[in-house]
């Protein structure tokens, strides 16, 4: 079986744009994927040759372009990683929904696996522990913004004691 991790970048923004055209549209065409992804007819025509290579799409010139059970699962693990990418990035860092579609389309194809599952697993840990979750993250979003926390580190700590107390209860 053919994965996302044996192409290019460019490889995966293909798989990707075909995936979301098929999606919205049924089927892909050459013209949607060159309209969707800013790049030249003849580009278009060279990555559809090199994916149908691999096994991950069924295309012939002036024909539909559909995936295949391997292309749709290389296209779901690229889309996986961005959309972890861009949660971890607006949820965690309070980075601009812009700026974090931008940062997660050019990381979703470098980074290890280990590393976005971490991210995913970290998001997971904020929304559970008693310490963390949205007042954590808000902490932060204003530290960054004011450059200092709402709290001083004695007062959050007996915060954070106080509502584990009360859960406890």
């Amino acid at each position: 079986m053919k994965n996302s991790r044996q192409l290019s970048a460019s490889l995966e923004d293909y798989i990707e744009a075909i995936y979301h055209i098929i999606a919205e549209k049924k089927v892909a065409r050459g013209k949607d994927i060159t309209a969707r992804l800013g790049v030249s007819g003849a580009s278009v025509t060279e990555a559809l040759r090199s994916l149908s290579k691999k096994g991950l799409i069924n295309y012939a010139p002036y024909e539909v372009i559909t995936l295949t059970d391997n292309g749709k699962i290389a296209a779901k693990d690229v889309i996986r990683r961005h959309n972890a990418l861009k949660k971890f990035f607006i949820e965690v860092l309070a980075i601009d929904d812009a700026i974090a579609e931008q940062g997660a389309c050019k990381i979703e194809h470098t980074a290890p696996p280990e590393i976005i599952d971490r991210m995913v697993q970290f998001i997971k840990f904020l929304d559970q522990c008693p310490r963390g979750g949205k007042d954590l993250i808000n902490g932060f979003t204003d530290f960054c913004a004011k450059g200092r926390t709402r709290l001083d580190c004695d007062d959050c700590v007996a915060q954070c004691l106080k509502n584990r107390l009360q859960r406890q209860k």
